[in-house]
């Protein structure tokens, strides 16, 4: 196991679905899992060999142990997520199907993490002798003690010199407490020394539209200049974050997605080659396996950007097989996809 300790921060959530991609009006059962953006990241940092802890606030009951057990059995840290509240967050996830679209339905009003608050969280034992410390928007729009939250830990990963990676994860549905959510995740950008997002995410929080990505194949050519000019922009506007990826991906239709990455470091930008899924099972957590992949990577491969950025990549189109939110893949497995010269 790599000796990094990476400690990732967010809700847990318990996520409902109809079987058969039956829409959430049909039928009379539900199925079940845990997931949730960071729980996401963790598992998968877990999977590819990382030391990974995962903070976050349940309830003391059957349901929130059960959540607990799941990421331990997946080999993610839980010995100090913290207890109390009512009730674990949920949300109900209907399938995308032919020209059909994916619908995603939140229940994660007074859940426990939302009631969360500064304080509650032995921030200064818990990254002690942390390498990163991996938190996104979501954190802070659960409301606005969580996001409270959220600052108190960046304010002490900065006092203990711990790298920040964060993901945009902009969920329009999410912010109904009041706060400006393109000011709150500007903030926390500017409190990142890591971070992830797709090109619709960089376009909110930029205000400058990106060249479109319409690949329907591996042959499409990237706007690669527009781009740079883009990320070197973004760049002034946040000195501090030094490791800018951008996931991309256009959903040719609910089975069939192409899909890519660019890398910004350094002041330079690179392109990862575009790969064609025409199979996809579950289009759920592919951008936390995005960044689960190159934090793992930057650890692994420190000084070899297109390393980091392929794997990324190969790991992101992996969970692209993989039902349910957590991306299952192994580190074997992402490096079976990288020595295939075929897609790359």
């Amino acid at each position: 196991m790599n000796e990094r300790r990476i400690v990732t921060f967010g809700e847990l959530l318990l996520r409902f679905s109809k079987p058969d991609q039956q829409r959430l009006t049909q039928g009379g059962i539900f199925t079940n899992q845990f997931g949730g953006s960071e729980a996401n990241v963790a598992v998968s940092l877990a999977t590819l060999g990382d030391h990974v802890e995962y903070i976050t606030r349940l309830p003391q009951n059957a349901i929130g142990q059960a959540g607990v057990l799941r990421l331990q059995e997946l080999g993610v840290d839980c010995s100090r997520v913290v207890y109390g509240g009512q009730r674990i967050g949920t949300y109900y996830f209907e399938p995308p199907a032919g020209m059909r679209a994916a619908k995603v339905i939140y229940d994660r009003a007074h859940s426990a993490y939302s009631e969360l608050e500064p304080g509650m969280i032995d921030w200064r034992e818990i990254l002690k002798g942390a390498s990163v410390l991996h938190v996104s928007g979501i954190t802070a729009a659960i409301s606005q003690n969580a996001a409270n939250a959220t600052f108190e830990a960046l304010d002490i990963a900065d006092e203990l010199g711990v790298k920040v990676a964060f993901d945009i994860n902009y969920r329009k549905n999410l912010w109904r407490y009041g706060a400006d959510p393109r000011q709150t995740l500007c903030r926390m950008l500017g409190r990142c020394d890591i971070m992830f997002g797709d090109a619709i995410e960089f376009e909110f929080l930029s205000g400058r539209h990106q060249p479109p990505f319409t690949a329907t194949s591996s042959d499409f050519k990237m706007q690669m200049d527009e781009y740079g000019e883009w990320f070197d922009e973004l760049h002034r506007d946040f000195p501090r974050c030094q490791h800018w990826l951008m996931g991309m991906r256009n959903i040719v239709n609910s089975h069939h997605h192409t899909l890519t990455a660019l890398l910004w470091t350094g002041g330079k930008l690179m392109e990862a080659p575009i790969m064609n899924i025409p199979d996809v099972i579950d289009p759920v957590g592919v951008g936390d396996a995005f960044m689960a992949g190159f934090l793992h990577a930057m650890g692994q491969w420190p000084d070899d950007r297109r390393r980091q950025l392929n794997y990324s990549l190969a790991a992101a189109a992996l969970k692209c097989t993989v039902p349910g939110d957590f991306n299952l893949a192994t580190d074997d497995e992402v490096e079976a996809l990288l020595a295939d010269e075929s897609l790359w």
